[in-house]
């Protein structure tokens, strides 16, 4: 214990299993191979298209087959398809690879259901998937780059609402940039770099071809991306540091870059204010640490923090040093940059979506006005002894013409409140609490500067905290209580 509050180590994080699956996502290789199709019309010839263009022998049992199966047959886009003018038979499922059915009556399905089975043929029956084996999907091909959708056949039409909607945001060049890779994974694996160095490359490659997603690539491409890979490895050894921002909670506000820092580091230390939905976005292999730190809790020491930091980074380890918010913003940030340059390590800063500006934009509440609210300010709630700091500018907590957002203010905010009020700030000034801000379990509580600390006492509120004073919240009221409606839907695409 030191200074009244509980140590605690850095511990391990055990990533949470895999969610349940309503079926397995795989990508099936049938270039070549035989695949067995029954039945007649449309949708029998949709799926002997979709087989064809996957490259398999695709063979077709139909007594009298229809027009498109008939076109499809005389002009395929992949592999052959050979129309048999009869029924199936239990003999023909022989070497097949997948068979296909399509019936309209259940009898005829199960009998084709159970002949797959029996001969261990993977079977589909299209619309019927009592019978099933496997299923389709929808599709988006930017081939080699294949997208699968699949809802467990409870609403195919929503798949397809889905499929076009990533149809028009992702660009057709891309099927370049993934055939681009097939030709030159080989000549990265002769190039010999080390794992680490190859893995960088693609992370670079994947970059680059995001940034240019309808240039068509070019041998220089490949050169310059082997230099710049080759240049990084050679700086590299020491591992590296980098602080990355992680938001106030809703794992969509994290930045590109801090996406591309979780995705490539080996190691994470996050705190207790991190979402567990942000760490998501790192690679599985990542070591992933707790280093908690929680206020009036126990909690990691700030040096064994720097320390643990600093030597994973000269074991030639890269290092992301996770915060909740913004890194630079009351996340002690300035201690573990300067241990990084007093062990000369690199470090670098990618700044986050401060829970301030979370907040606010989920209360639709700008934090200044042009003309009457001309300043913005953060305030910390505690001193390092838990108390109200003794060195806070009373006269601009008092300034009506600005908007104060108080961190961490829960054991504090009766005091600091009062201190302002009798600074000159007017009661009835509101103040807004926001607990949880942007999280699906976000609580507002409103009222003025003179009744917030007593409101928030009542509530009794365990999220983190903020407390917003100032007039650009004259009409946040009406907010009041846990406001998850008031967040917004996922997957907006338009």
């Amino acid at each position: 214990m030191s200074d009244g509050v509980m140590e605690r180590r850095p511990v391990d994080h055990r990533a949470p299993r895999m969610r349940r699956l309503a079926q397995l996502p795989i990508f099936l290789t049938l270039a070549g191979r035989r695949v067995l199709v029954a039945g007649d019309g449309t949708a029998v010839a949709w799926k002997a298209e979709l087989l064809c263009a996957a490259g398999a022998a695709v063979e077709v049992f139909a007594a009298h087959p229809c027009e498109e199966l008939c076109a499809l047959a005389a002009q395929s886009p992949g592999g052959a398809i050979t129309l048999r003018h009869r029924d199936w038979r239990a003999e023909d499922f022989k070497n097949a690879a997948i068979a296909v059915g399509g019936f309209t009556d259940d009898g005829a399905a199960e009998c084709f259901a159970r002949a797959a089975r029996a001969a261990s043929v993977p079977v589909n029956v299209i619309d019927k998937p009592a019978y099933c084996d496997f299923s389709f999907g929808a599709i988006v091909n930017r081939s080699p780059l294949v997208i699968g959708i699949s809802t467990d056949g409870a609403a195919p039409i929503f798949a397809q609402a889905i499929r076009a909607r990533l149809e028009a945001m992702i660009p057709h060049g891309f099927a370049l940039w993934v055939q681009a890779a097939q030709r030159w994974r080989q000549a990265v694996q002769a190039s010999g770099l080390a794992f680490g160095a190859r893995r960088r490359f693609w992370q670079m490659f994947a970059a680059h071809a995001l940034a240019h997603p309808d240039r068509e690539p070019e041998q220089s491409d490949f050169h310059d991306l082997i230099e710049r890979t080759r240049e990084h490895a050679a700086t590299s050894d020491a591992g590296s540091i980098t602080l990355v921002g992680a938001g106030p909670g809703d794992p969509e506000l994290l930045t590109l870059r801090a996406v591309r820092a979780l995705q490539s580091a080996d190691i994470i230390l996050f705190d207790d204010l991190v979402a567990h939905e942000v760490l998501e976005f790192a690679r599985r292999e990542a070591k992933k640490m707790l280093v908690g730190k929680t206020g009036y809790a126990a909690s990691c020491r700030q040096d064994e923090i720097n320390a643990l930091m600093v030597a994973l980074a000269k074991s030639g380890k890269r290092v992301v040093r996770l915060k909740g918010g913004d890194p630079l913003i009351f996340g002690r940030a300035g201690e573990e940059i300067a241990a990084c340059r007093t062990a000369s390590i690199p470090v670098e800063i990618v700044p986050g979506i401060t829970a301030a500006q979370g907040a606010a934009a989920r209360l639709a509440t700008p934090l200044t006005q042009r003309r009457e609210v001309r300043r913005l300010q953060y305030v910390t709630g505690h001193a390092e002894n838990g108390n109200l700091p003794e060195n806070l500018d009373w006269a601009s907590l008092a300034d009506p013409a600005t908007t104060t957002v108080v961190y961490m203010p829960k054991r504090t905010i009766g005091a600091l409140a009062a201190r302002a009020i009798a600074e000159g700030l007017a009661p009835d000034t509101p103040a807004v609490a926001i607990a949880a801000a942007t999280r699906p379990q976000q609580t507002i509580i409103s009222g003025s500067v003179a009744d917030v600390a007593a409101k928030l006492a009542a509530h009794r509120l365990a999220d983190p905290v903020l407390v917003f004073i100032g007039r650009v919240f004259e009409g946040a009221a009406r907010l009041e209580g846990n406001n998850a409606s008031a967040l917004p839907q996922r997957l907006q695409f338009s």
